[in-house]
């Protein structure tokens, strides 16, 4: 039974990481990602000029903490950054524009802040 829970638990939060949620344009993709504790992620992915533009939100409501960003397609990783929390929110963004390869491009973005919480996202941009 209680290697049931674990899977059924897994699975959810595996459904969180690649659930959408409400996108301002038809053709963006939008979804929330998981943290280990008390922040929340957002991953968006929207078409900019033929490329693929990938923004990443991290929200910890406490200003001033260090993170430290990978952001990967499969295993190459496309992009590596520290950011900072700041006011008004404690929060921050990462924003890059990478090549839109042929095909389905599953793109995902894993932020570690120096207390050791981890937030993770991943979508996929079909555009």
């Amino acid at each position: 039974m209680t290697a049931r829970l674990a899977i059924a638990a897994a699975a959810a939060g595996l459904g969180l990481l690649l659930a959408p949620a409400a996108s301002g344009r038809d053709d963006d993709v939008l979804v929330r990602g998981v943290c280990t504790q008390a922040s929340t992620a957002k991953l968006k992915l929207s078409e900019e000029d033929g490329r693929i533009e990938v923004e990443l939100e991290i929200d910890q409501n406490r200003n001033g903490v260090r993170w430290t960003v990978v952001l990967r397609r499969g295993a190459r990783v496309l992009a590596r950054a520290t950011r900072v929390t700041r006011p008004p929110s404690g929060s921050f963004e990462l924003r890059r524009v990478v090549a839109n390869l042929p095909g389905p491009d599953r793109l995902s973005a894993r932020a570690t802040s120096r207390s050791g919480e981890v937030c993770r996202a991943a979508a996929v941009f079909r555009g």
